[in-house]
């Protein structure tokens, strides 16, 4: 039942970015989806922790830790993501993000985290060049800067997150997700007073995939996460995340009629295949890894 519950997870990460798409459509603006997911699904998860007397006992630092990383790192990330969502494909989007387990894994080696060795090197080249393809490749045939620059840079803010949060979340995962969410929603709350209360005035379908994003795709997801990672261990969950864009990509062509170019195939395909090939398992043991994407509470695909 561990690797149906990641297998799971993953699907419901790999639909946000769908009920994202769903809700620009139904007129909802991008400062209001994450305010509101972030609202809703902080709550969702307190109200959790709380009746698992989860949040007894955390320090002050923390608190101020989870709060901190939610607000500056989670946000932007998210908001990188969801941005990118507003200009290009979801299935362009989820191609460009999955390269970010290779990234941690760059930024792990760079720092003496991890051993450096020929397959990740290698590796970290073929991925870029299929990050290259996809991005030449959009299915509209015009090449979107600004939304692929958003989509790259949500990998990469998201690549130091990681390794930032790697270790505190390790502590109780459900507390730190629960904090990070909130930290998240306390940072859209003040851009808001900043610049306005978002528009809430858009079609009402437009909630039910707000509320879809934040049950569905944020709270279940990370809970079926933690729930699979604790039965299967962190290679196998790793591996198994990898059909998350997969995911993406496919409802993406079912729902919105998204097609991927030959390129774009070829471009994800290299991507895909050199996430899994480098996150293989090399041996028996079940070390973590911070090039493992097993920190949901850090995921925004988010």
């Amino acid at each position: 039942m561990g690797s149906v519950a990641v297998v799971l997870s993953a699907v419901a990460f790999g639909v946000m970015a769908l009920f994202a798409k769903l809700a620009y459509d139904a007129g909802v603006g991008l400062d209001a989806l994450l305010l509101v997911r972030f609202g809703l699904a902080g709550l969702l998860l307190l109200v959790i922790a709380h009746a698992r007397g989860r949040l007894r006992g955390l320090s002050r630092r923390a608190v101020v830790i989870g709060l901190l990383m939610g607000a500056l790192g989670y946000a932007a990330q998210a908001g990188l993501y969801f941005a990118a969502l507003t200009r290009v494909d979801a299935s362009q989007v989820a191609l460009v993000f999955s390269v970010y387990p290779l990234l941690v894994m760059a930024m792990a080696v760079l720092t003496r985290r991890e051993r450096a060795t020929r397959r990740r090197a290698l590796g970290l080249l073929v991925a870029l060049g299929g990050v290259a393809l996809v991005l030449g490749g959009a299915s509209t045939g015009a090449f979107d800067l600004g939304g692929s620059a958003f989509a790259l840079g949500s990998a990469i803010v998201y690549t130091g997150y990681i390794l930032l949060g790697d270790r505190v979340a390790a502590a109780d995962p459900l507390a730190f997700a629960t904090l990070v969410c909130l930290g998240a929603f306390g940072t859209f709350v003040i851009w808001s007073g900043l610049h306005g209360v978002p528009d809430l005035g858009f079609a009402p379908v437009g909630w039910l995939w707000l509320a879809l994003i934040a049950s569905v795709s944020t709270v279940a997801a990370i809970l079926l996460f933690f729930a699979g990672l604790a039965r299967v261990g962190p290679s196998v969950t790793a591996l198994l995340s990898i059909i998350e864009p997969v995911v993406t990509v496919g409802g993406a062509a079912l729902v919105f009629g998204e097609s991927l170019t030959v390129q774009q195939v070829l471009g994800g395909a290299l991507v895909l295949g050199t996430v899994l090939v480098v996150q293989w398992p090399a041996g028996t043991g079940r070390t973590r890894s911070p090039s493992s994407p097993v920190a949901p509470e850090l995921r925004s695909v988010a």
